[in-house]
């Protein structure tokens, strides 16, 4: 059985569909990193399969149920999710919003135990967030904030982790950081969604990707099959470069790279202009 299953989804926004008839499964230990143009309804999606959009049509089933027939505690134990939005309504520390994490495992009257502070402590650990597990969360930089709202999402220890731009507003070495843990997350057999905006990191951790094309269209596969200069340059309406150097592809956006590296015979270079391929109707999928 698959953990998660979108069925014949079509999302709408003012006049416009989003994306039409989507359909995709995740299995368990799968990756799947969600890429397209900014309004192409990235978030909007994620918003869905976590129960949260108001009128989606079609399905979306958590581990063979659909997501409307989970209670919020029961559907939070087996799925968690990290919005784009950091915002903190109230005060709290830093270990008090990893430890909000564990609130779905927790019963009514119950308080936190010495495991859940165990956990907790893991997370802010794999976060290089230690030394800030008693500093007020509003008195945090941009950065420090979405890390410790992603170590709350971890802390939740759900089979399917949903989050939305998780590498946003972070330098380049917690960037790092922070695919190293996606691909941790993977080896544990969970199972994520995740949305960016640098198709290089797909191949960093992940198995699978979605490109959300806006006006209906949408394409779901496997990173090696749908992660193409092609795709790409349709994509974002713009001319991409695939770039191989020793076996490995970088992708770059055309005018960011110099005719003469594009020429080493040392290297190959996959180049495609921004025509999109002829698309028909919202579904794309491989």
């Amino acid at each position: 059985m698959s953990v998660l299953d979108i069925v014949d989804l079509t999302l709408r926004q003012g006049h416009r569909d989003l994306y039409q008839g989507m359909q995709f499964s995740v299995e368990r230990g799968e990756a799947w990193m969600i890429l397209g143009e900014n309004g192409s309804g990235k978030s909007t999606l994620l918003a869905a399969i976590a129960g949260w959009h108001p009128r989606p049509r079609g399905e979306v089933h958590l581990l063979g149920r659909r997501i409307q027939d989970w209670s919020p505690n029961a559907r939070a134990r087996h799925l968690a999710w990290l919005p784009q939005s950091d915002e903190q309504p109230f005060s709290s520390t830093v270990m008090g919003k990893v430890l909000s994490g564990r609130y779905p495992h927790l019963g009514r009257w119950s308080w936190e135990s010495s495991q859940d502070h165990a956990i907790a402590m893991l997370q802010l650990h794999r976060l290089d967030l230690d030394s800030l597990a008693h500093r007020n969360v509003n008195a945090l930089s941009g950065g420090e904030r979405r890390r410790s709202s992603l170590a709350a999402t971890l802390a939740q220890q759900a089979d399917v982790l949903l989050l939305d731009e998780p590498l946003s507003q972070l330098d380049l070495r917690h960037q790092q950081q922070v695919l190293a843990i996606l691909r941790e997350e993977r080896s544990a057999r969970r199972s994520l969604l995740v949305i960016g905006h640098d198709p290089n990191h797909a191949r960093a951790f992940a198995s699978h990707v979605l490109l959300l094309f806006g006006e209906g269209h949408w394409l779901a596969g496997p990173v090696d099959q749908i992660l193409t200069a092609t795709n790409l340059s349709a994509l974002y309406r713009h001319p991409v470069h695939a770039l191989t150097i020793h076996a490995e592809t970088w992708f770059v956006p055309a005018h960011t790279v110099p005719d003469k590296l594009l020429q080493d015979p040392g290297h190959t270079a996959e180049s495609s202009s921004s025509t999109p391929p002829a698309l028909t109707s919202g579904d794309m999928s491989a």
